[in-house]
């Protein structure tokens, strides 16, 4: 890889890139913890994981997916150590689709434009509230494949990479995941998904402050 494309090992650089990609990085925290301040530790300590294994980046994969690889595997060592200690198994394998058709099938259900009035705005807060817990409520495996296929709109075939999946189980589990979530909240759904597990700025602010803290010790 060039050192032109080799990102940046300095504190104004790795800021940047922090920003670029904190909301996609919370929200596939927050899908696996379930919890907003377990969400933004493992966040932190993935940046600083990243930012000490900037050098081994070689452009295998998109940026954002080798940084998503390193918040899923963070998430993931944090859950099977909470597993261990309490002493419960936290993945809930997906049941296989009887086949092939039924995803095809699935119709997407008619998106809803809101207007800005109070009331309208009212009820988004109100029905984003609901799918966050429904969400929450899923079986893991199903959570962080909906958060990155429909609340981060990301490829079937890069959040295969990113979960260490077959692509054929990202669209399986997508298809459970959303037959789940019709079956509580139905036409609300594609209105409030975009809008799930806000990242406002405050949080952003706060996320990237802690990491800098490490990154500047780090570099003394």
């Amino acid at each position: 890889m060039s050192a032109a494309a080799q990102p940046a090992r300095d504190a104004a650089s790795f800021e940047m890139l922090m920003r670029k990609h904190n909301r996609r990085l919370y929200r596939v925290a927050r899908s696996l913890m379930r919890d907003e301040a377990e969400a933004e530790d493992a966040l932190q300590e993935a940046y600083i994981s990243a930012y000490l294994a900037l050098g081994d980046f070689r452009g295998g994969a998109q940026l954002a997916t080798w940084l998503t690889r390193i918040v899923v595997n963070e998430c993931m060592t944090r859950l099977r150590r909470s597993a261990r200690r309490d002493n419960i198994i936290p993945i809930v394998s997906a049941p296989a689709m009887h086949n092939a058709e039924e995803e095809d099938a699935m119709a997407q259900l008619p998106s809803q434009v809101a207007t800005d009035t109070p009331d309208v705005a009212l009820v988004r807060a109100e029905i984003r509230a609901l799918l966050e817990r429904k969400i929450d409520e899923l079986p893991q495996d199903f959570r962080a494949v909906f958060v990155m296929r429909s609340v981060e709109e990301l490829s079937v075939e890069e959040t295969a990479e990113c979960l260490g999946i077959a692509e054929a189980t990202v669209r399986t589990r997508h298809f459970r995941a959303r037959s789940l979530l019709r079956e509580s909240i139905a036409q609300e759904l594609d209105t409030a998904e975009r809008d799930a597990f806000s990242f406002d700025g405050a949080r952003c602010d706060r996320i990237v402050s802690r990491a800098l803290e490490r990154v500047c010790l780090l570099n003394r």
